[in-house]
């Protein structure tokens, strides 16, 4: 039997496309960077973690999928084929919130809303229900 461990985004910019999940996510962070990353970067030409090419988001527990986000050439051109359902409480303030981080609204439905992220992917917001 097969285990979800990660999910993995193709990416424009790693780190700031990280920080906007990171932002999202309840409970989640960018990993912190050790002096030895920080040593392996530098020597891989990387200045620093702002154009490290992978970078990892964790749910701050240990428990739940990581996300990681990996720098590639092309840019994002069709529809995702995979997508993130998040859930909020209140979707009005959720929504908000989405767009001060950099999220576009792009579909509002009876049930939930369907954004992009600043770099384009696809995401639906749908209310906690009992």
């Amino acid at each position: 039997m097969a285990h979800l461990h990660d999910i993995v985004f193709d990416s424009a910019h790693p780190a700031s496309a990280a920080r906007f999940w990171a932002a999202t996510l309840d409970e989640y962070s960018v990993a912190p960077y050790d002096e030895a990353e920080l040593l392996r970067l530098r020597s891989l030409g990387f200045t620093g973690p702002e154009d490290d090419p992978t970078v990892l988001v964790e749910p701050v527990s240990g428990r739940g999928p990581r996300l990681w986000f990996q720098l590639v050439p092309e840019e994002k051109r069709v529809k995702n084929r995979v997508h993130l359902d998040i859930r909020t409480a209140d979707l009005e303030t959720e929504t908000v919130r989405l767009t001060g981080l950099g999220a576009s609204v792009i579909a509002r439905h009876d049930d939930h809303t369907v954004f992009t992220d600043p770099e384009g992917n696809e995401f639906c917001l749908f209310p906690i229900t009992s």
